[in-house]
């Protein structure tokens, strides 16, 4: 079961990057292995999505529960539908000195065990490139980061 921590503080606001990651829509833009991305419904705190991610013959469509805190800066991604087992992710945007401090977190598991061993062996790359699109996005969005002010937890 791959799963994947991490805290890094960028150079933007807590808002600004909440905003990054609640805009499921336009993942397949930036996001390393989003193919499409569908919303499928939209509440206050709440957007149910489709997504298909696919990599080298590998595509597969999963529907997800995306809870939106923003008074928490919070957002937690639960699985709904598709080819996991499980699926949990979330995002908390806290203040910070530098900018935004944000803590990332996924656990997930596939019922193909095929598919499973396939992931395990790229996994903590193909979620590197994954924060790292996350990141190089808000550049794209709100203007390149200064030099000291990158750090890495």
């Amino acid at each position: 079961m791959p799963t994947h921590a991490e805290k890094r503080v960028l150079p933007y606001t807590p808002a600004q990057l909440y905003d990054l990651v609640a805009g499921v829509e336009h993942y397949p833009e930036f996001l390393p292995w989003c193919v499409a991305a569908r919303v499928r419904e939209r509440e206050h705190d709440l957007i149910v999505a489709d997504m298909v991610i696919g990599f080298k013959m590998f595509r597969e469509r999963f529907k997800s529960r995306v809870k939106l805190d923003p008074a928490a800066r919070r957002i937690d991604v639960t699985y709904a539908e598709g080819p996991f087992k499980h699926l949990q992710n979330h995002w908390v945007f806290a203040e910070h000195p530098e900018g935004c401090e944000i803590d990332f977190y996924v656990d997930f598991e596939f019922r193909s065990k095929i598919l499973q061993k396939v992931i395990e062996a790229l996994f903590h790359e193909a979620v590197k490139r994954m924060v790292h699109a996350f990141e190089l996005r808000a550049e794209a969005l709100h203007g390149p980061a200064l030099g000291s002010a990158r750090k890495r937890d």
